[in-house]
């Protein structure tokens, strides 16, 4: 996997292997039981020991350095400035493409991540319960783009970030139903100081157009201690999202309070045109506008191939 434009000499990536990753696990325990994976697993996605031996216990290996290095610059920074904040939690963002992946890695590193000793306090979010809520979407004419960056409430979600990096307690982040594909009214998940926190979203990458008077432009990634970005090539995650689509009108879409009840009775040949419009009108256009430009800003890139196994793993060099 070269990352790199066509005239660019320098690689920011050190790139690995599936099988050189690997090795880099070195003692690292494994935590999970065999029970657990299919609980971890998102629909279609691929996990098993292999997987998890291979690609997630290295990664977990490598996080535990870099909150330990944070841990010891904060302690420093700390005593430099005879200040005695509190630890604020170490944030991880995950970003990447509609069916690619994402949950599945949030929740397998909050799983790891919550088993190192001493136990530390792993939460994880998704920028979904940031969405506006339909109707504020329809009355905007946004509901045809919805998770692209301008369909979230970044007010909303910044001031919830920024009050979990203050160090506050019990802080509220809105729920999202994937049944009826809309924001609940007035429920939320509390967030009370965790030790890790991983925000999961399509766009946490996302930057702004920097204004010319120089004032501050707060972006999410500005709240981000590391991130990590989902990739295949887009054939292979159009195909994952129709293959997503075909399961859910079988299961999911026949339960009547589901918003894409309507396509439970769709024939095979109809759920994929469906599908495919979908992709293209919605999906694609958000990945290729707005998803995929944020790549070269994680700290490290999971590469997938059409059997969701992880190939390859980039590295940002520090």
């Amino acid at each position: 996997m070269d990352i790199r434009a066509p005239d660019q000499q320098y690689n920011p990536y050190r790139v690995f292997s599936r099988d050189q990753w690997a090795r880099l696990r070195d003692d690292t325990p494994m935590t999970l039981e065999p029970g657990e994976f299919e609980r971890l697993r998102s629909l279609h996605d691929r996990l098993d020991l292999k997987e998890v031996e291979d690609i997630y216990l290295p990664l977990s290996r490598l996080l535990s350095i870099y909150v330990d290095a944070t841990t010891r610059l904060f302690q420093a920074q700390r005593q430099f400035l005879g200040i005695r904040d509190r630890k604020v939690p170490y944030i991880i963002g995950i970003a990447g493409s509609v069916a690619g992946g994402k949950s599945t890695t949030a929740r397998v590193l909050q799983a790891l991540l919550a088993r190192w000793s001493p136990r530390p306090k792993v939460d994880m979010v998704t920028t979904d319960g940031f969405l506006f809520p339909n109707a504020v979407l329809e009355r905007q004419g946004l509901l045809q783009k919805k998770g692209f960056p301008e369909s979230y409430d970044q007010p909303r979600l910044l001031s919830f970030l920024s009050d979990i990096k203050a160090g506050r307690g019990k802080v509220g982040a809105p729920v999202y139903s994937h049944l009826t594909y809309d924001i609940i009214p007035n429920e939320w998940n509390e967030i009370d100081r965790p030790d890790i926190l991983i925000v999961e979203g399509v766009n946490v990458l996302q930057t702004s157009r920097l204004p010319r008077d120089g004032k501050a432009v707060p972006v999410v990634s500005d709240f981000f201690d590391f991130s990590v970005y989902i990739d295949a090539e887009e054939p292979v995650l159009r195909d994952w999202y129709i293959r997503r689509f075909l399961t859910l009108r079988d299961t999911a879409f026949h339960d009547p309070k589901s918003y894409f009840h309507r396509y439970a009775l769709l024939s095979d040949d109809e759920a994929v045109a469906t599908a495919t419009a979908i992709w293209e009108r919605t999906n694609l256009a958000n990945l290729e506008d707005n998803i995929l430009p944020t790549r070269p800003r994680a700290t490290l890139i999971l590469k997938k191939g059409a059997d969701h196994v992880v190939e390859t793993v980039a590295l940002r060099r520090l």
